[in-house]
C-alpha cells in the first residue's frame, strides 16, 4: 500500500466499533504495553472516546487505508507538553501505514516540540517515530498495564525545523 492510499479524517461515531476491535487485540496490547482500563471495558472505552471527542485541545483523527478504518492517531496535552499517540490494527502493521498516518498528523499540528513515548522493546513503534523525525531523548521505567509489570520505555521528541 502506498502513502497516497492513507488518509486521516475526523473521528465518526461509526469508527468506534473498529477502534474497539483494534484495542481489544491482546497481542497488540502486549506489544504496545501502555494501555488503559478502557482497553478491556467497552463502557470505559466509549467514555474515553467521548472525552477525547469533546475536548477541543485534542486533535484526534481516524486513519483510513484503502478505504478501510485501520486505526486512530491523536495529538493531546497542553501547548508545552503536546504528545502524539496512535493505534493501528495489527492486521495492517508493517505496511508503512503508521508512518504515513503519523507524518500526516504532525503536519496538521504545528506545535513543536511534540513528545512521544513507547515501550523500549516496541521497535516497530520506535522506528515509526524516528522515521517521522522524533529522536530519543531518554529512558524511563513505567508500569505497563498490558504486561502487568514495570518495563523500560523510551522518550522521544520532535523539535521545530
Amino acid at each position: 500500500m502506498n502513502a497516497d492510499e492513507i488518509s486521516l479524517r475526523e473521528v465518526r461515531d461509526s469508527d468506534l466499533p473498529f477502534f474497539w476491535s483494534h484495542a481489544r487485540d491482546p497481542e497488540a496490547q502486549r506489544i504496545a504495553a501502555f494501555t488503559g482500563e478502557y482497553h478491556s471495558d467497552r463502557e470505559l472505552f466509549d467514555g474515553h472516546w467521548a472525552k477525547i471527542r469533546a475536548n477541543p485541545d485534542i486533535l484526534a483523527r481516524t486513519v483510513v487505508a484503502g478505504g478501510e478504518v485501520v486505526g486512530n492517531a491523536a495529538v493531546y496535552g497542553p501547548p508545552d507538553e503536546r504528545e502524539v499517540t496512535y493505534w493501528i490494527d495489527r492486521a495492517h502493521w508493517g505496511r508503512g501505514i503508521a508512518t504515513a498516518a503519523l507524518a500526516a498528523l504532525i503536519a496538521l499540528d504545528p506545535t513543536r516540540p511534540l513528545y512521544a513515548r513507547a515501550a523500549a522493546d516496541n521497535t516497530g513503534s520506535v522506528r515509526v517515530l524516528q522515521k517521522c523525525g522524533f529522536v530519543v531523548t531518554g529512558h524511563e521505567r513505567g508500569f505497563a498495564l498490558a504486561r502487568d509489570a514495570e518495563i523500560d520505555e523510551v522518550e522521544l521528541i520532535l523539535r521545530a525545523g
